[in-house]
This record gives C-alpha cells, structure tokens and sequence, in this order.
C-alpha cells in the first residue's frame, strides 16, 4: 500500500501540502516556543557568554532521500529540514535547506554546523552547534551570530530502501535558540 507521508516522489506542490499535513499534526502535539526573555537558557553547548535573541518551536519534517551509498547500497540520506518557527502560539517564520532559518519580518541567516551531540534517543536528531555563516536583511535574526537546536523529538530515519530518488518524511520538532554577542 502506498503511503504518500512514508513514500513522496511526487512534485514539490505534493511535498509542501505533504508537509502542512505533518506541521499540523505536529502543532497539535507540540508546545508553542518561548520568547528570549521567558528563557532559563540552558542549553547543551557553552553558550554562556553570549546573549539570547530568540528561541522559537519548530514543528516539520526531516527530508530523506533514498541514495546509493559508496558501498552501492540504497540507503535514506537526509536531504533537507522543512520546518515552521513559533513563538507565543503564532507563527513566525520557516527553518528549510541550507539550513536557512528566515522570519517573517524578513531577516533570514544560514548556518554552518560546527558541533553536534545525540539526541534523546535513537528517533531523535542529534542537537546542534551552528554558527552563522550567511545573513540578508537588517532586522533581528541578522544580528544572530550562532544557533543552537536543542530539545528535538523524533526526526531521525535510518535504513535500507527500494527505489533511487523515493523521498521519505520523518516528522519532528525542536527549540532553535539564537544568539548574539
């Protein structure tokens, strides 16, 4: 039986209304994001000295793609995040590939991991240690000189698949923190 969230390969109209499905399925299990100043900041990496901008909820999917690996197995590789941001129960912005994190107000910033550590478990994606490589506009994500996903539930996905290119979403969700000097 074909399971269009376990097996999309269809166009990226089909992924996008594959993934508002998973967000809303998501947003009804997930708590909404705290703002920087309700924010006991303790995060997983050493962060101490530098100030909190943001910290929002994501609520998405993990994007894997099946890929022959260098043994010549078919094997799901992450392909891309595809997240919405929230804070105080509204929507805000969008997490995407590069990873690339971009707010309403226009302000969007890339990212470059630099540290990482295991989830909670083997179904959660590990946490992150990005610094920002990449920003374009002037408002509030642009001052971010670092991010950090912490909290994560569910997201990772591993094993053997059928068919090259098949594309398989694995919902989850995490606390994106950025901060500034």
């Amino acid at each position: 039986m074909y399971d269009p969230l376990c097996n999309a390969r269809a166009s990226r109209e089909t992924l996008t209304a594959l993934c508002l499905s998973a967000f809303v399925m998501l947003c009804g299990a997930t708590s909404t994001a705290s703002t920087a100043n309700a924010v006991a900041t303790s995060t997983t990496f050493d962060s101490a000295s530098k100030t909190v901008l943001l910290s929002v909820q994501a609520a998405g999917v993990q994007i894997y793609e099946c890929r022959a690996n260098e043994a010549g197995l078919l094997t799901w590789t992450f392909r891309e995040p595809l997240a919405i941001l929230m804070s105080d129960g509204e929507t805000v912005g969008r997490h995407f590939r590069g990873p690339s994190w971009q707010l309403n107000d226009g302000g969007k910033v890339v990212g470059k991991v630099v540290a990482q550590k295991p989830g909670a478990s083997e179904k959660d994606i590990t946490l992150l240690h990005l610094d920002v490589s990449d920003r374009e506009g002037t408002d509030l994500l642009t001052r971010a000189i670092a991010i950090e996903r912490v909290d994560t539930h569910g997201g990772a996905f591993a094993g053997l698949c059928q068919q090259t290119g098949e594309l398989h979403l694995e919902p989850y969700s995490a606390r994106y923190v950025f901060f500034a000097d």
